[in-house]
């Protein structure tokens, strides 16, 4: 809940691109050949750019010990998922979440 609340505090398009994911790059179909076509467009680099500085504040938030286990995660939603799985908060914290 606090780096929740603290991506959000920082820059809150981070955390839609956290919540929602980020866009796919686009593919082309040509000839049953797919094709990654190229980052083009000024709002799909805006796009790429908010999701690599979202991962990276993810993983600034994680000890330094649990590091390696998540760095393989690419996208920045998938990493939260796995964070919230792996330290999913004190008996507090769960006991808090059900009575809500």
């Amino acid at each position: 809940m606090r780096i929740e609340q603290y991506i959000q505090m920082i820059d809150y398009a981070l955390w839609e691109v956290i919540e929602n994911g980020a866009t796919l790059p686009k593919t082309q179909v040509v000839e049953s050949v797919t094709t990654v076509m190229p980052v083009t467009f000024a709002e799909d680099k805006a796009q790429r750019k908010l999701e690599v500085k979202a991962r990276s504040t993810l993983m600034m938030g994680i000890p330094s010990e649990h590091q390696l286990k998540f760095n393989s995660i690419k996208y920045a939603k998938l990493l939260l998922e796995a964070v919230e799985k792996r330290f999913g908060g004190n008996a507090t914290t769960k006991k808090t979440l059900k009575i809500s």
